[in-house]
């Protein structure tokens, strides 16, 4: 995330210095509260099933799993739970468009009869830059995240940024986001859309990105970030358009997003005083604010802290994960090292350090994200008592 911005900063950044001009056809801020303030109070997770490794996974149709997504979505409406951040990939779409929008249906669905309004994130920056349709890696034991991929590839993202990519690899992207919007467009099972999480991000931890220069991150893909605007913007679905700030990396990503978005996307993965003081800088922007990222239970970004925060300054509460399964995302970021050297996931199953399917999953004392296990239990039965608390008052 980056460093905090008090509201000097956030009103310099929105203003005419910005490196791109705004994309017409923003929400005025009286919409933008107007629609925010006849929902309810918002509070989910980051949902995708324990038995996809990546966005992938979940949705294309060879291990698509509605039932334990149904088995799972039960289990959030017994928290209170009502809306959850969830991923595409360009990849499914492109293969089996039809399919996948078929797949998105049965989840709103499901997601209906469980008393969730979910929102979907078109683009990534995080983690890896390469993702293939088909079977997906294996499990790497005790290794954050270790089948996540970007979407689209970080390669491609910096060509476009450079012109260099064809009109034929740029228009299924451009396909992927406008006829997505347009087919649900005035669907009131979809809360909202988010365009990119995180653009910039993915060099530093992630250690070798094949041939990608260091200036490749950051505002390596600022291009695509701004012509994800134009895209959406020209289709004008019903619901609210939002894109991530605070968690990008760059300067022009951070400037693009929040001058265009609906409502604000941030994340903060630090204590409550931190969440704080990211709200008090957010206020010059009056704009209503969703948390879309937090929940690291090492940097005191925990359930008991922060979520009373969030609800008493009228913030958004969506946390990363919820059951704990193949993405491994109890394991902390820091589990990715080895006596301080970053170990990549493919050499690691080049080598073998992989589970067998069934294998079970090794946890750490002290889970990072994630709520639940894969029997429903509770990490901690004293957290889902503060959830419950929170959502149900």
């Amino acid at each position: 995330m980056p460093g905090m911005l008090d509201r000097n900063q956030i009103s310099a950044a929105l203003g005419q210095e910005a490196p791109y001009q705004a994309v017409p056809g923003r929400w005025t801020e009286e919409r933008a509260w107007e629609w925010y303030r006849s929902l309810p109070w918002l509070a989910g997770c980051n949902y995708y099933p324990s038995t996809a490794i990546n966005q992938i996974e979940m949705w294309q149709a060879s291990t698509w799993d509605p039932q334990t997504i149904d088995k799972e979505l039960g289990w959030c409406e017994e928290l209170g739970l009502n809306t959850h951040r969830v991923y595409l990939h360009a990849l499914v779409w492109a293969d089996d468009e039809a399919g996948l929008y078929s797949r998105m249906d049965q989840f709103l669905d499901c997601c209906a009869k469980h008393g969730i309004r979910p929102f979907f994130v078109f683009f990534d920056d995080c983690h890896y830059p390469k993702a293939e349709l088909g079977p997906q890696p294996l499990v790497i034991p005790a290794y954050h995240n270790s089948g996540w991929v970007t979407c689209p590839d970080r390669e491609f993202a910096v060509r476009f940024c450079r012109g260099e990519a064809s009109p034929a690899e740029v228009e299924p992207l451009k396909g992927y986001v406008q006829r997505t919007l347009d087919r649900f467009r005035d669907d009131p099972r979809v809360l909202m859309w988010e365009l990119y999480n995180e653009p910039g991000r993915g060099a530093g931890a992630l250690g070798s990105q094949g041939d990608l220069a260091t200036e490749d991150f950051g505002d390596g893909s600022c291009k695509l970030v701004h012509e994800s605007w134009v895209w959406a913007r020209e289709v004008a679905p019903s619901q609210p358009l939002c894109s991530n700030t605070d968690g990008c990396v760059g300067s022009a990503n951070w400037s693009i997003n929040a001058l265009n978005s609906d409502v604000q996307s941030i994340h903060c993965y630090g204590p409550a005083a931190a969440v704080r003081r990211q709200i008090e800088g957010w206020r010059a922007a009056n704009r209503p604010l969703f948390m879309t990222e937090y929940l690291a239970r090492e940097t005191g970004s925990t359930f008991q802290a922060v979520m009373p925060v969030l609800k008493e300054q009228g913030v958004a509460a969506i946390n990363w994960g919820f059951v704990s399964g193949k993405a491994g995302t109890i394991w902390p970021w820091s589990s990715r090292n080895r006596n301080g050297v970053f170990q990549d996931s493919m050499a690691l199953r080049a080598k073998g350090e992989v589970l067998a399917p069934g294998e079970p999953y090794p946890e750490p004392e002290l889970w990072f994200h994630d709520i639940l296990r894969e029997d429903g239990t509770p990490f901690s039965a004293e957290e889902v008592a503060c959830i419950k608390s929170l959502t149900r008052s």
